[in-house]
């Protein structure tokens, strides 16, 4: 099923687009009449050569968001996915010749539309007097063996587009930039993956069709399949196997990287990949690629040249040298170019050392059974936890975004790391201490936030006394900081509920002679209740306070989690106790 499309007509929404770009980028203009654009500058240009470039739109930012000083002179587009006229290249280029430019040249991707558009109207120019040359750039390494097309023009295209702007700015002449793009588009390749299909507006299929399980390799920026299919894998595995495809010396499209190159990267968003998933990628390239031996000079990460909402990404490697380095570090003024650090990418040390914490008291609290105990009632509590993920996820599938499950998981397995690494300390508070530590690292969320909170402060009355209470008081604390901080209270359906509801019972504890099990038991089966009650509350705090009550017929996922936390620490001292 294709993609709904927001825009104001099919027919009108490369101008539109291209309107909207000029609108807010002062340093643009329209050419009257045509779907060009142009720097607003241009006589700045005399004595200069220009540099036009082009293609179908949908490709955006490509390729006019690359117009500026120290890159593209203007930049003439056709409809999504189709070269641009003949008439609106030649009017593009008579535009900028009569500036006084001295040449112009055609910076063209591998398309037989583009190739034959741009080359006719170049003629057309020529033939009028006008010095005009052109380069058509072939990146793909998709296509191990030779094509009659040849190689298609990908992202590396903007690499060019760079490149050439450079030395046009430092008053290169036509022929020596011509030669000079003509060797750096060899050392260059480009390879895409997708994850899905996109959709060209007015059109009621997708491109083309993945099975859920499925991957497409090798992909073009127009919708097209690529060469080959693979199964879904992790990120690290998929650009492991781009970057095989890419180097494979037997393959007539391979750019020779291999130990000891220095490249560029460019980890390009093909357009609907979310900018999380862009930078796991691009982490694992420069992993996969430092591993290899090779030097990435530079890293280039974000959207250059997108198939419209295409959920996949490219990968574009460069050989460089220094002086072509200096050409890609250049200044411009083109917006859609990164602003990124003239520095290499490896050798730069990547972590800083943590602060160290602050010195404690020793702990004389070290009784070897207490601390087996302890941690008896965390392995525990991590079980319930894990077994309850998915069940909390589908509670909060009603008022938030499903997480609630996973993020109680994640502090679970934190948990499970830290026991495996050694035994909790039988002090109280500093277990506790340490436990809000660990889940404001781990946790996440808003909930690692708030039991944070609550450990945090459950922790200072169990410093000078750990009597029944002292456990009260404790729970008193974290309750309080609960409710100054998170902004919730009793009845505003959040984990609140069932915590309240077992600090209430735990006053009792207060008494001489209380009678612990008997206590903690009402405490339970009260957090439990109140849990349950949630369901008939309006929420008043957190995510859900932003839905319609009558939408929330579940229980808060965090009151349930909180409850089954107290119930697994019940369980626990019960079963201890007998013994």
């Amino acid at each position: 099923m294709a993609s709904k499309k927001l825009m104001n007509s099919v027919a009108g929404c490369a101008d539109d687009a291209l309107a909207g770009l000029v609108a807010c980028n002062p340093n643009l203009q329209l050419l009257q009449g045509y779907r060009v654009v142009l720097r607003s500058d241009l006589d700045s240009l005399k004595g200069r050569v220009a540099l036009l470039s082009g293609g179908g739109s949908g490709h955006e930012p490509a390729h006019a968001g690359f117009i500026g000083k120290g890159m593209l002179t203007g930049v003439i587009a056709g409809a999504v996915f189709t070269a641009p006229a003949v008439g609106s290249i030649l009017a593009a280029i008579r535009t900028v010749a009569q500036v006084g430019t001295v040449g112009i040249l055609l910076i063209v991707k591998n398309y037989t539309g583009d190739r034959l558009n741009f080359g006719l109207a170049r003629e057309q120019a020529r033939a009028e007097g006008i010095p005009v040359e052109m380069v058509v750039i072939g990146d793909d390494c998709a296509f191990t063996t030779v094509k009659k097309a040849g190689r298609r023009g990908l992202c590396g295209t903007v690499l060019i587009h760079k490149v050439a702007g450079a030395l046009a700015e430092a008053g290169v002449g036509l022929k020596e930039i011509t030669e000079r793009v003509n060797v750096v588009a060899k050392a260059m390749g480009t390879l895409g993956v997708s994850l899905s299909f996109c959709s060209v507006p007015g059109s009621s299929k997708p491109t083309f069709n993945l099975a859920a399980d499925e991957v497409e390799l090798g992909l073009g920026i127009h919708g097209e399949p690529g060469v080959r299919r693979i199964k879904m894998a992790s990120a690290d595995q998929i650009v492991a196997l781009m970057l095989d495809h890419m180097t494979n010396s037997s393959s007539v499209s391979h750019v020779s990287v291999q130990s000891g190159s220095s490249v560029v990267l460019m980890v390009n968003n093909l357009g609907g990949l979310s900018v999380l998933e862009l930078g796991i990628v691009a982490d694992a390239a420069v992993r996969t690629l430092e591993g290899r031996g090779v030097k990435v000079a530079r890293a280039l990460v974000g959207t250059f040249m997108s198939s419209l909402e295409m959920p996949g990404l490219s990968l574009t490697l460069l050989l460089v040298d220094e002086p072509l380095l200096k050409l890609i570090d250049a200044e411009t003024t083109a917006s859609a170019w990164p602003n990124t650090p003239k520095v290499s990418v490896t050798g730069r040390k990547r972590t800083r050392a943590a602060p160290s914490r602050p010195s404690e008291a020793p702990d004389f609290t070290t009784e070897g059974l207490l601390s087996k105990r302890m941690a008896l009632v965390l392995e525990r509590v991590c079980t319930t936890l894990l077994d309850l993920e998915e069940y909390l996820n589908a509670l909060d599938r009603v008022s938030g975004d499903g997480d609630c499950g996973t993020t109680h998981s994640r502090a679970a397995r934190a948990i499970q790391e830290q026991l495996r690494e050694g035994p909790p300390p039988a002090s109280p508070a500093k277990m506790l201490s340490e436990l809000s530590l660990l889940l404001l690292e781990k946790m996440g969320g808003s909930s690692g936030a708030l039991y944070g909170l609550f450990l945090t402060a459950a922790a200072q009355p169990l410093k000078a006394s750990t009597d029944l209470p002292a456990w009260s008081a404790a729970m008193d604390a974290g309750l309080e900081a609960m409710k100054k901080y998170g902004k919730a209270a009793p009845g505003d359906r959040t984990m609140l509920d069932s915590l309240w509801a077992a600090g209430q019972e735990l006053q009792a504890l207060r008494h001489p002679n209380a009678n612990l099990f008997h206590i903690l038991t009402k405490a339970v089966e009260s957090a439990e209740a109140a849990a349950q009650a949630t369901k008939d509350m309006t929420a008043g705090a957190g995510r859900a306070s932003y839905i319609s009550s009558m939408k929330l017929d579940q229980p808060d996922p965090g009151a349930v989690a909180a409850a089954a936390i107290l119930r697994a620490i019940l369980e626990v001292l019960q079963n201890l106790e007998s013994l």
